[in-house]
């Protein structure tokens, strides 16, 4: 049986993907803020990688498991997926509040495992719900409004490191004033914004099969562990072939991530977190400008790529927008000129832009209906498991055969983002069509 979604205005598609806006000021802080921070509070550049670990564990241990409980999952005055992202920006405030308090590297680090457990818990559901709302027509726009809100608020969060500095002067504690403005204004924006996205956008509400469906297999501690064994069990071939892209695509990000401040500093202002702090400082509010300006580039021509995606293939999309960011981390490392950095990064931003939406659309019509939740899980897993491989041999890497050199990490990262260009051309995805379902798990 064939159920046919409402068909949503341009604004409502908007309304709903407001949240993202403050899940992705939050992940933009992550990104750029965090380890900076580390740097202030004495951590070695090879400690940096296992000092990042929170993220890619928890989205592991997390967001398949939320996935599927939201599956299972109906409260008639909350919905499915809204009260488990409404929880993860509940813990997502709480977390960046606390986080400028750091008095230790131990504290920050417990820190980030707490907001990266609000983020995660937030996440898939958020992509779920864009699945479950909108039909096959127009889920390229409202995977790409998410990728739109995150280059908004990543825009946000790395200008603010830029700005706040000019603004909030000396240093409270160990760390320097404006650290304190970003992170309690992600607070805010972390919050607001998915209450907003709650008040303003209904969930469908299940069919009567499907609620007793749910009545039938009543949610304990091991149904969403055996519903992600199952659901890997069955997982179509596109998202395997996706996989392997994700692999050398998220180590790559990684790389970028935690080496990208001290790149800076080191080749526009000659300068090590050791040997100058103040000059560190400035990079890594130059740092923020940039990577402001690649996520500016990203809500920029975010709606664009939808019209890529449809015209030609999401598959090809993505394999230009990878080829654009990787030969913009090849040259990025060697740029003296801080202005040229912009230009640089640009297909970067552009890559951000499809790797925030265009994957989905390669495999959501692939995805049961009623294993969204579970089956977005099992997508982040892919997006952490190679994170969680980065964090834990990246640092012998880049001490043993890159001179623990930051530049040299940012070019690493071009050349695995352009092995991830190759393999995304062996993906079997054709263009976005109408929405399908699958047999479940034991009906194979």
């Amino acid at each position: 049986m064939t159920f046919t979604k409402p068909h949503l205005s341009f604004w409502q598609i908007i309304n709903m993907n407001v949240g993202f806006f403050g899940i992705q000021y939050s992940f933009g802080l992550q990104q750029s803020a965090v380890n900076p921070i580390y740097d202030f509070l004495g951590a070695r550049p090879d400690e940096i990688p296992w000092l990042n670990l929170a993220g890619p564990l928890t989205g592991l241990l997390i967001q398949p498991v939320i996935g599927a409980l939201s599956d299972k999952t109906w409260i008639p005055k909350l919905g499915r997926r809204k009260p488990y992202f409404f929880i993860g920006a509940m813990v997502c405030s709480i977390a960046l509040f606390l986080f400028p308090f750091s008095s230790s590297l131990w504290m920050a680090a417990g820190l980030l495992w707490l907001l990266d457990a609000g983020n995660n818990t937030a996440m898939e559901p958020y992509r779920a719900f864009i699945a479950d709302k909108l039909d096959a027509s127009q889920q390229p726009t409202g995977f790409q409004a998410q990728s739109f809100f995150t280059g908004f608020g990543q825009t946000l969060a790395n200008v603010s490191l830029f700005i706040f500095p000019m603004i909030f002067l000396g240093k409270t504690g160990k760390l320097p004033t404006w650290v304190f403005a970003s992170f309690i204004l992600g607070s805010v924006c972390s919050i607001g914004s998915v209450w907003w996205s709650s008040r303003t956008t209904a969930e469908i509400p299940p069919t009567e099969e499907e609620l007793k469906k749910m009545k039938a297999e009543p949610l304990n501690i091991l149904s969403p562990f055996i519903d992600i064994v199952k659901a890997i069990k069955y997982m179509p071939m596109v998202m395997w072939q996706l996989a392997l892209v994700y692999l050398f695509q998220w180590y790559a990000l990684f790389c970028y991530w935690q080496n990208s401040s001290k790149s800076i500093a080191l080749s526009v202002w000659k300068t090590t977190p050791q040997q100058d702090s103040k000059l560190y400082e400035e990079a890594v509010g130059w740092t923020g400008l940039v990577n402001g300006w690649y996520n500016i580039v990203t809500f920029l021509c975010a709606f664009g790529l939808v019209w890529f995606a449809k015209k030609y293939s999401p598959k090809l999309v993505h394999f230009g927008c990878l080829v654009l960011a990787g030969i913009g981390f090849l040259i990025f490392p060697h740029i003296e000129n801080k202005y040229l950095l912009f230009p640089a990064i640009t297909g970067f931003g552009i890559g951000w832009a499809s790797m925030m939406g265009i994957p989905y659309l390669m495999v959501v019509s692939k995805i049961p209906k009623e294993r969204y939740g579970v089956y977005m899980g099992i997508i982040n897993m892919m997006i952490v498991i190679p994170m969680f491989i980065q964090t834990t041999t990246f640092g012998f890497i880049l001490k043993h055969f890159l001179n623990n050199d930051p530049r040299n990490a940012i070019s690493f990262a071009g050349v695995f983002l352009l092995i991830a260009a190759a393999l995304t051309l062996l993906i079997k995805a054709g263009k976005p069509t109408d929405d399908v379902v699958l047999p479940l798990g034991g009906g194979h």
